[in-house]
Protein backbone atom coordinates (compact mmCIF):
# COMPACT_ATOMS: atom_id res chain seq x y z
CA UNK A 1 0.00 0.00 0.00
CA UNK A 2 1.46 3.67 -0.61
CA UNK A 3 0.90 6.59 1.36
CA UNK A 4 0.61 9.91 -0.05
CA UNK A 5 2.35 12.74 1.85
CA UNK A 6 1.64 16.31 0.57
CA UNK A 7 2.01 17.88 4.35
CA UNK A 8 4.91 19.78 4.64
CA UNK A 9 4.70 19.93 8.07
CA UNK A 10 5.67 16.29 8.06
CA UNK A 11 8.40 16.37 5.40
CA UNK A 12 9.62 18.84 7.35
CA UNK A 13 10.31 16.85 10.29
CA UNK A 14 12.11 13.83 8.29
CA UNK A 15 14.45 16.47 6.46
CA UNK A 16 16.75 16.52 9.36
CA UNK A 17 19.83 13.50 9.38
CA UNK A 18 19.23 11.71 12.08
CA UNK A 19 15.49 11.21 10.92
CA UNK A 20 16.16 10.68 7.68
CA UNK A 21 19.19 8.15 8.78
CA UNK A 22 16.14 6.64 11.23
CA UNK A 23 13.30 6.53 8.51
CA UNK A 24 16.17 4.35 6.77
CA UNK A 25 16.73 1.99 8.85
CA UNK A 26 13.12 1.72 9.97
CA UNK A 27 12.47 -0.05 6.86
CA UNK A 28 13.15 -3.21 8.68
CA UNK A 29 11.25 -3.12 11.89
CA UNK A 30 13.52 -2.17 15.35
CA UNK A 31 13.15 -0.29 18.76
CA UNK A 32 14.86 2.67 19.89
CA UNK A 33 17.46 0.47 22.04
CA UNK A 34 18.54 -1.14 18.83
CA UNK A 35 18.64 2.20 16.58
CA UNK A 36 19.77 3.79 19.61
CA UNK A 37 23.12 1.23 19.79
CA UNK A 38 23.60 1.06 15.74
CA UNK A 39 23.54 4.99 15.65
CA UNK A 40 25.98 5.16 18.90
CA UNK A 41 23.75 7.84 19.83
CA UNK A 42 21.69 8.21 23.54
CA UNK A 43 18.70 6.33 23.72
CA UNK A 44 16.38 9.44 24.84
CA UNK A 45 17.39 11.34 21.87
CA UNK A 46 16.63 8.37 19.21
CA UNK A 47 13.27 7.87 21.33
CA UNK A 48 12.57 11.74 21.33
CA UNK A 49 12.98 11.75 17.06
CA UNK A 50 11.17 8.40 16.75
CA UNK A 51 8.09 9.53 19.08
CA UNK A 52 8.19 12.97 16.24
CA UNK A 53 8.13 11.23 13.42
CA UNK A 54 5.12 8.64 15.11
CA UNK A 55 2.70 11.94 15.53
CA UNK A 56 3.61 12.89 11.62
CA UNK A 57 2.57 9.32 10.67
CA UNK A 58 6.15 8.51 9.20
CA UNK A 59 6.82 5.66 11.15
CA UNK A 60 4.36 2.88 12.89
CA UNK A 61 3.95 0.82 15.89
CA UNK A 62 4.74 -3.23 14.64
CA UNK A 63 4.30 -4.24 17.97
CA UNK A 64 5.30 -4.32 21.95
CA UNK A 65 7.23 -6.12 24.18
CA UNK A 66 7.93 -6.55 27.72
CA UNK A 67 11.32 -6.38 28.42
CA UNK A 68 12.95 -6.58 32.37
CA UNK A 69 10.18 -3.97 33.68
CA UNK A 70 9.36 -1.85 30.63
CA UNK A 71 7.44 -1.94 27.51
CA UNK A 72 9.98 -1.87 24.39
CA UNK A 73 8.11 -0.71 21.28
CA UNK A 74 9.37 -1.90 17.85
CA UNK A 75 8.80 0.23 14.96
CA UNK A 76 8.56 0.63 11.39
CA UNK A 77 8.85 3.50 8.65
CA UNK A 78 4.92 3.60 7.12
CA UNK A 79 4.84 1.66 3.97
CA UNK A 80 4.96 3.32 0.80
CA UNK A 81 5.98 6.82 1.93
CA UNK A 82 5.99 9.11 -1.71
CA UNK A 83 6.09 12.64 -1.23
CA UNK A 84 4.50 15.51 -3.41
CA UNK A 85 7.32 17.43 -4.88
CA UNK A 86 5.49 20.64 -4.41
CA UNK A 87 5.75 20.69 -0.68
CA UNK A 88 9.29 20.70 -1.25
CA UNK A 89 9.18 23.93 -2.20
CA UNK A 90 8.44 25.85 -5.38
CA UNK A 91 12.33 25.84 -6.74
CA UNK A 92 11.15 25.35 -10.16
CA UNK A 93 9.75 27.93 -12.32
CA UNK A 94 7.16 27.40 -15.00
CA UNK A 95 9.21 26.89 -17.95
CA UNK A 96 7.16 26.08 -21.10
CA UNK A 97 10.29 25.58 -22.91
CA UNK A 98 10.31 21.48 -23.49
CA UNK A 99 14.03 21.45 -24.02
CA UNK A 100 14.42 23.17 -20.69
CA UNK A 101 15.48 20.82 -17.42
CA UNK A 102 13.60 22.11 -15.32
CA UNK A 103 10.30 21.97 -17.25
CA UNK A 104 11.08 18.45 -17.11
CA UNK A 105 11.46 18.67 -13.75
CA UNK A 106 8.02 20.09 -13.08
CA UNK A 107 6.61 17.93 -15.46
CA UNK A 108 8.21 14.56 -13.83
CA UNK A 109 7.01 16.33 -10.32
CA UNK A 110 3.56 16.56 -11.44
CA UNK A 111 3.06 12.86 -12.48
CA UNK A 112 4.38 11.83 -9.70
CA UNK A 113 2.06 13.96 -7.10
CA UNK A 114 -1.14 12.29 -9.60
CA UNK A 115 -0.06 9.36 -9.62
CA UNK A 116 0.28 8.81 -6.14
CA UNK A 117 -3.14 10.51 -5.20
CA UNK A 118 -4.21 8.40 -7.23
CA UNK A 119 -2.53 5.29 -6.12
CA UNK A 120 -3.64 6.50 -2.08
CA UNK A 121 -6.93 6.88 -3.16
CA UNK A 122 -7.00 3.13 -5.22
CA UNK A 123 -5.43 1.43 -2.24
CA UNK A 124 -7.97 3.04 0.14
CA UNK A 125 -11.06 1.71 -2.17
CA UNK A 126 -9.10 -1.76 -2.91
CA UNK A 127 -8.66 -1.30 -6.54
CA UNK A 128 -6.20 -0.95 -8.77
CA UNK A 129 -4.96 1.93 -10.60
CA UNK A 130 -4.12 1.47 -14.18
CA UNK A 131 -1.26 2.52 -15.91
CA UNK A 132 1.51 2.10 -18.02
CA UNK A 133 5.07 2.88 -18.48
CA UNK A 134 7.22 3.41 -21.94
CA UNK A 135 11.16 3.45 -21.54
CA UNK A 136 14.02 3.43 -23.76
CA UNK A 137 17.50 4.29 -24.13
CA UNK A 138 18.53 6.17 -27.17
CA UNK A 139 22.43 7.15 -28.10
CA UNK A 140 22.84 10.38 -30.38
CA UNK A 141 25.42 11.51 -32.77
CA UNK A 142 25.20 14.74 -32.57
CA UNK A 143 23.63 17.68 -29.85
CA UNK A 144 20.93 18.33 -32.64
CA UNK A 145 20.12 15.09 -32.86
CA UNK A 146 17.87 16.00 -30.05
CA UNK A 147 15.60 18.39 -31.30
CA UNK A 148 15.35 16.48 -34.76
CA UNK A 149 14.52 13.47 -32.37
CA UNK A 150 11.94 15.39 -29.94
CA UNK A 151 9.99 16.68 -33.12
CA UNK A 152 9.79 13.18 -34.97
CA UNK A 153 8.67 11.51 -31.75
CA UNK A 154 6.49 14.68 -30.65
CA UNK A 155 4.35 13.82 -34.72
CA UNK A 156 4.20 10.18 -34.24
CA UNK A 157 2.56 10.82 -30.79
CA UNK A 158 0.26 12.87 -32.06
CA UNK A 159 -0.66 10.40 -34.97
CA UNK A 160 -0.81 7.36 -32.17
CA UNK A 161 -2.89 9.61 -29.93
CA UNK A 162 -5.67 10.54 -32.80
CA UNK A 163 -5.68 7.40 -33.70
CA UNK A 164 -6.90 5.93 -30.36
CA UNK A 165 -8.98 9.66 -28.95
CA UNK A 166 -12.03 8.91 -28.26
CA UNK A 167 -14.73 11.45 -26.85
CA UNK A 168 -16.32 9.76 -24.27
CA UNK A 169 -13.32 7.90 -23.37
CA UNK A 170 -11.43 8.17 -20.52
CA UNK A 171 -9.10 10.78 -20.23
CA UNK A 172 -4.95 9.60 -19.85
CA UNK A 173 -2.18 11.76 -19.52
CA UNK A 174 0.79 11.11 -21.56
CA UNK A 175 4.12 12.02 -20.84
CA UNK A 176 7.71 11.74 -22.85
CA UNK A 177 10.82 13.19 -21.50
CA UNK A 178 14.68 12.70 -22.19
CA UNK A 179 17.71 13.40 -20.42
CA UNK A 180 21.31 12.01 -20.00
CA UNK A 181 21.39 8.16 -18.59
CA UNK A 182 23.39 8.16 -15.58
CA UNK A 183 26.78 6.33 -15.90
CA UNK A 184 27.03 2.93 -15.43
CA UNK A 185 30.16 2.83 -13.89
CA UNK A 186 31.10 -0.44 -13.62
CA UNK A 187 30.92 -0.82 -17.57
CA UNK A 188 32.40 2.05 -18.25
CA UNK A 189 29.87 3.64 -19.70
CA UNK A 190 28.47 7.79 -19.79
Amino acid sequence: MMRYVEEPEKVRLALSPIRRRLLELLREPSSATQLAATLELPRQRVNYHLRELEKAGLVELVEERQRRGFTERILRASAGLVVDPAVMGNAFTHIQDQYAAEHLVEVAAGTVRDVARMQSAADADGKRLLTFTVEAEVRFAEPGDVHRFTDALTAAMQRVVEEFDSAGGRPYRLVAGGHPAPSRGTRGET
